[in-house]
């Protein structure tokens, strides 16, 4: 997997084509899917999602969940399958500039029909702005599915507290997904 480098006239990073290689996290019980961008630089190298430190995804969901904060991969996905949440991002290939979300280019989407056919999806959010506008331009009238809007949990939305974050994406899971580990 090729990294972006440094520009040597002004020290920027340059767009690289990336192809998004971590498998869709989901099962026949999901029921909520949670669309990211496009997977950070560390989150490549991890091979899986939201591996960054300072992202509050896990934080968050697992608040909102009313869990431990999973620390592995392994943890992490066996609360997400546990609690019938669905894990992807948008964006199958694109160019950009490290994790630079204001730096994606050229994209072409997932084919969501993975999960949506597979599994008994209510609801589909977006974590921020950028994989709501591509699921919008890219997925919304071929898949027919709204989604929803959630404040994004990367360190860059530094505006927005963890407390926030949680408070905000309960709001919208919580009806979905309180009780789902049950079965």
């Amino acid at each position: 997997m090729r990294e972006a480098s440094r520009s040597r006239e002004n020290g920027r990073l340059e767009r690289q084509t990336q192809i998004h290689t971590i498998a869709p996290v989901f099962d026949a019980r999901s029921r909520v899917l949670i669309l990211g961008s496009f997977p950070s630089v560390r989150s490549r190298a991890a091979a899986f999602y939201y591996a960054h430190p300072r992202n509050r995804f896990w934080p968050v969901l697992a608040a909102v969940l009313d869990e431990p904060t999973p620390e592995t991969a392994e943890e992490k996905r066996a609360m997400l399958l546990r609690r019938r949440v669905a894990l992807w991002d948008v964006v199958a290939s694109c160019r950009i500039a490290g994790s630079s979300d204001a730096s994606i280019e050229n994209v072409r989407a997932n084919d969501l029909r993975r999960v949506l056919d597979a599994a008994p999806i209510e609801a589909i959010f977006c974590n921020g702005g950028t994989a709501y506008r591509y699921y919008q331009r890219l997925c919304r009238t071929e898949l027919g599915w709204e989604a929803r809007l959630l404040p994004s949990t990367s360190p860059a939305n530094a505006r927005c507290t963890l407390a926030r974050l949680t408070q905000l994406w309960s709001g919208e899971l919580s009806p979905l997904l309180h009780g789902d580990a049950r079965e």
